[in-house]
């Protein structure tokens, strides 16, 4: 894997890297992307990146630009890929100053696609306003800031930003707001669920005997609100006895360890931090549990339901559509004790959770095969994306 990259690199660098890029885009048959993150930390986007980019290596080149510096999700990318890092400044509070910065870069790459990712990047989207490339914007969720409803400035960006560019949009939710609240014209909106590697996610062998296992996988941030899920668990268990795995890290991790220990439950959860490997997790599981405030088609869901789990969710972005049927009981109002009655629930039924996990198991392989969302991103990437 090609990286160019260094924390101490400026625009002027950027600039030579990307002059350097452009020059050698004339010895490649394959295009070159550009993908625009705020962040490149392990999360569902930066997940779906990395299967798609590995699925089609060296047929396309990569240049990614995380704007707050945060690379780690580089560890699930394929070693022998052709992608570059260059480190990019994106100061604070200087949208157009930044917006005009970015499109000096953007023609110094010339990319066959612009590839922009939430918020964060619309500035790169207003880089582009006057087309230097093709482009198409990306949108997975909102901060916990428009949690509960959108920020008008920012409606307006969005909608003087994408006016004229598709934009992907993994949850029905999302096309909804996008249509309806940014007034988006249709004909601009690509629908294009996530989907896994089947595969890799297989059903577990444990036998339904002795304690339960909850399990989460999730970054320790505070929209993910891991804060309910350890108040859930401690109602959930004052019944049935379980046990709690959180497989992930972030800043929130010292509070929660904490709170645990304020419940009375340390001794019951078992905090892992980052892991690489998560389908080992699931399978270690017998309840996959999601208490988000803010979601739209977690990929997280979409693994559990392909390990054979069943899912207790708040009732977030597209969760209530992408479980089976049965499983829908099971996705609750955004309350600690809604979560704990769904929890103990499936803690005290085994055969409860081994009939549902196989209904989500089924759901999972009839709509979210990777697939099929390998075959629309690549043609996006070739700028031959599908029809709405």
């Amino acid at each position: 894997m090609r990286i160019i990259a260094g924390s101490s690199a400026k625009a002027g660098d950027a600039v030579k890297v990307t002059e350097q890029a452009a020059a050698r885009q004339g010895e490649h048959a394959a295009p070159l992307v550009v993908h625009i993150f705020p962040t490149f930390a392990v999360g569902g986007a930066q997940v779906r990146f990395a299967a798609i980019a590995n699925h089609f290596g060296l047929a396309f080149r990569h240049i990614v630009v995380a704007l707050d510096g945060n690379t780690a999700c580089r560890e699930r990318l394929r070693p022998d890929l052709d992608i570059r890092f260059p480190v990019i400044e994106a100061p604070k509070h200087a949208m157009l100053a930044n917006a005009w910065r970015f499109r000096r870069l953007l023609r110094a790459w010339r990319p066959d696609m612009l590839v922009t990712c939430n918020w964060g990047a619309i500035e790169f989207a207003l880089a582009d306003l006057l087309p230097v490339s093709p482009h198409f914007h990306v949108v997975d969720g909102f901060g916990p800031e428009e949690r509960a409803a959108q920020i008008p400035r920012r409606v307006r960006l969005r909608r003087l930003a994408l006016g004229r560019t598709p934009v992907v949009l993994p949850s029905r939710t999302l096309v909804r707001i996008a249509t309806d609240i940014w007034k988006l014209r249709p004909s601009l909106i690509r629908y294009v669920p996530n989907g896994v590697d089947l595969a890799r996610f297989t059903v577990s062998t444990r036998a339904a005997v002795g304690e339960p296992v909850i399990g989460t996988i999730a970054a320790l941030r505070e929209e993910k609100n891991i804060a309910r899920l350890l108040r859930a668990f401690a109602l959930a268990t004052r019944g049935p006895p379980a046990r709690l795995v959180i497989v992930g890290d972030g800043p929130e991790r010292a509070a929660l360890t904490a709170l645990a220990a304020q419940l009375g439950i340390a001794e019951r959860v078992e905090f892992t931090g980052h892991q690489a490997d998560t389908p080992a997790f699931y399978r270690r599981f017998d309840i996959f549990a999601l208490s988000s405030d803010t979601e739209q088609m977690p990929l997280s869901v979409i693994e559990a339901m392909a390990s054979g789990l069943p899912v207790v969710s708040t009732d977030v972005g597209d969760v209530r559509m992408m479980v089976a049927e049965r499983n829908v009981p099971l996705v609750t109002r955004l309350d600690d004790a809604a979560l704990a009655s769904a929890l103990a629930a499936l803690a005290a039924d085994p055969d409860l959770r081994m009939a549902i996990g196989a209904a989500n198991r089924d759901k999972a392989c009839r709509d979210f095969d990777e697939q099929t969302m390998f075959a629309t991103y690549g043609a996006l990437w070739r700028g031959s994306g599908p029809a709405r």
